[in-house]
């Protein structure tokens, strides 16, 4: 091991519980052992999850969230023992492999609830509302600290009032539940949360509580719930039993689905770090044993859940500073990197590196590290496309429906939460499998099929494997991007398949293979507009092929056109984006955390938008476009095209045909050559694919 990252093996405590290093994987949804809203009960399957990262030295566990009481049906998980049976052999597990694991325990979302679309007619009209509950919407779910508060996802939607009756039936319930867990086996809980705009960070925060109650006004007032449910907690399960808080340094927030950005002087609506620096001291007074820590609301949601476009690290100097206002140990989130989080814990300013995302895609990140293979990571991207796959079309909320989209997987670890879906055995019947193209999709196929025993030759027509992936990672925000294409190269090369580069293959018949697997990819689109030659590509900036000058003009304002604009600003230069539909990022398939980021670091640096506006020609002057206002030109020294891409069909007559010829090899189609996608969906259709041809 290299000898900056020993501070994250050193023991620490919380409360009167050793715990055997500084590495803290952190609560997410679809890590949970017990759901408890839509679904009740123990999550099938989720030992599984925890068994292949319980002897992956992980300091302390917390799995994802158990709400008090279901969303349907009113149901208050302390009342129903019997889940927590289940959790008992998987608690056991993690106490013989060394590890400690705390529960978080959640008092609900308040206003920052995603509204099932089901149910949002029975939110919006106040007779239905009122027949509807409790069977199908909650109150406990659908209520906040201030009456009428718009709704995070859907601001047509207004909250219930969160009240004072309430408010002590969920102090007793939080220490029935808290009892439970000890029961259980469980080494401490920890409250969710005064964090990231959840509703007891409602109640703690001024812009979302205007109560004139004993839950409203002062700081001490605001933090009253949130102080009663620890000392409940304590008082139940006793003073030495540990009570971790998920905490919200500052809120980063200008107003109501309005977030701050890195860097940006503001207006704070939320919890200033003055008022945090008070808060921190009131709540462990109250009782609370440790701070999980990081920054944000729902309505500056990419904070907690930081995307690729946020620096490395981004809150580790936010939660350092609070350190100095507690005697409590501090534990910090939010892209956390090794060796940071390890200088941090020498210096003594923090106590321990929450880690995340990471750990679903490699369980092994720590292990790797003690054992010096940081080559070996698999790295987190930060693209949230299967962790946390909140996909708002449009840009908003109001499509998504929390009641089935699966979280806790990656997009490239397939393997994650589907472990007892897939195989890695060594096959019976061995084949020769002929890999066409080097990009993601081809290099993830013969990875997985080497893996699997099955002899594989790979050909990329070009002296370069990566495909179009080496364009979209070569964004100077792109660091893990790069990372992974490197990462890539080193398992294809270990994997045992035999590399072709500098080879076309335009003659299947002359591979010899028994399956062969087309991953040729796409290539970009252009328009058919006056001056269109007067364009370059997206692929063609990217790849450094074609310069631009200062003033540039994106005409396509999807991800990868906004992911230009914004590089294009950090360079200094002038850019424009155009974009025919009434939203930037507004397709579906990208989470919220990451096209709502976007979208206001374009704001902060002052990114013209042109939306519903259709791209008429390109002339010597710039673009002439058709906005609601009117026929325009945008002035422009370059333009790039970002206007989607289109399937290599080189092969499509054989995608296509109805039958194979007898002793023909078997054929697939993997990525975008078969339907453009995204990195989530390659991924597993190579996955899948070997999985298919292991067992044919």
């Amino acid at each position: 091991m290299d000898p900056k990252y020993e501070p994250l093996f050193r023991p620490w405590k919380v409360g009167n519980v050793e715990i055997r290093n500084r590495v803290v994987m952190l609560p997410m949804e679809g890590t949970n052992m017990i759901q408890w809203e839509a679904k009740t009960g123990f999550v099938k399957g989720i030992d599984a999850f925890y068994r292949d990262r319980k002897d992956n030295e992980i300091g302390l566990f917390i799995p994802g969230l158990i709400p008090l009481v279901s969303i349907v049906g009113q149901k208050w998980v302390y009342k129903h023992p019997e889940v927590f049976e289940p959790v008992k052999p998987v608690v056991k597990e993690i106490h013989e492999s060394g590890a400690k694991i705390f529960f978080q325990l959640s008092a609900g979302a308040g206003r920052s609830m995603i509204l099932p679309p089901l149910l949002r007619p029975f939110i919006k009209k106040g007779a239905l509302r009122t027949l509807a509950s409790p069977l199908i919407m909650s109150k406990w779910w659908w209520s906040a600290p201030d009456p009428d508060e718009p709704n995070v996802w859907d601001t047509d939607v207004t909250m219930g009032h969160f009240t004072e009756k309430m408010i002590k039936k969920f102090v007793y319930a939080f220490g029935q539940t808290a009892k439970l867990c000890k029961d259980a086996g469980v080494d401490g809980v920890e409250i969710h949360a005064v964090h990231e705009g959840y509703l007891l960070d409602q109640f703690a925060m001024p812009y979302t509580n205007h109560r004139q109650d004993a839950y409203g006004g002062s700081l001490e007032n605001r933090l009253r719930f949130a102080c009663e449910i620890v000392r409940e907690i304590k008082k139940v399960c006793g003073g030495d039993y540990p009570v971790s808080l998920r905490y919200s340094v500052r809120s980063m927030t200008r107003g109501f689905n309005q977030g701050a950005v890195p860097g940006e002087t503001f207006a704070e609506v939320g919890r200033t770090m003055e008022e945090s620096e008070k808060a921190v001291r009131i709540l462990e007074e109250a009782g609370y044993d440790l701070f999980n820590c990081d920054n944000g609301t729902y309505d500056a949601w990419y904070w907690a859940h930081p995307p690729v476009y946020a620096p490395l690290n981004l809150n580790l100097e936010y939660v350092e500073h609070i350190k100095q206002f507690t005697s409590k140990p501090v534990v910090c989130a939010g892209r956390m990197q090794p060796d940071a989080a390890a200088a941090s814990i020498a210096a003594g300013k923090i106590d321990a590196m929450g880690v995340g995302r990471q750990l679903l895609c490699d369980p092994a990140f720590i292990t790797k590290i003690k054992e010096g293979r940081l080559a070996d990571v698999r790295p987190c991207i930060a693209c949230h496309g299967a962790c946390l796959p909140f996909n708002g079309l449009n840009g908003r909320g109001t499509d998504i429906d929390p009641m089935h989209v699966e979280m806790g997987r990656c997009v490239l670890n397939p393997w994650t939460n589907n472990e007892t879906r897939y195989s890695t055995a060594p096959v019976a019947h061995p084949k020769t499998v002929a890999v066409i193209g080097g990009g993601i999709g081809g290099m993830e196929t013969a990875i997985q099929a080497s893996a699997r025993g099955h002899k594989v030759d790979l050909y990329e027509k070009t002296g370069r494997l990566g495909g179009v992936f080496n364009a979209a990672a070569a964004m100077s925000f792109k660091e893990k991007d790069k990372e992974l294409l490197v990462w890539y190269e080193k398992k294809l090369a270990e994997s045992g398949a035999a590399v072709h580069l500098n080879t076309e293959v335009t003659d299947l018949s002359s591979l010899n293979a028994d399956v062969i697997v087309l991953a040729t990819g796409a290539t970009a689109k252009t328009l058919k507009i006056p001056g269109a030659e007067r364009a370059i590509t997206a692929t063609e900036f990217l790849n450094g092929e074609k310069e631009v000058g200062e003033n540039v003009v994106i005409v396509g304002g999807g991800l990868t056109g906004c992911e230009i604009a914004y590089e294009l600003a950090l360079q200094g230069k002038h850019p424009s984006v155009i974009e025919m539909t009434p939203y930037l990022v507004g397709a579906k398939g990208i989470c919220m955390a990451n096209s709502t980021m976007l979208r206001e670091l374009l704001r902060f640096h002052n990114v013209p938008a042109y939306l519903n506006a259709v791209t008429e020609a390109i002339t010597d002057e710039g673009v002439v476009v058709s906005t609601p206002e009117g026929r325009k030109t945008v002035p422009a020294d370059s333009v790039i095209l970002s206007v989607g891409y289109t399937p290599d069909t080189r092969f499509s007559d054989l995608k296509n045909a109805k039958k194979r010829a007898p002793g023909a090899p078997e054929i697939y189609f993997v990525g975008d050559c078969d339907k453009v996608g995204s990195l989530k969906t390659v991924i597993k259709q190579a996955y899948e694919l070997v999985q298919t041809i292991s067992y044919s």
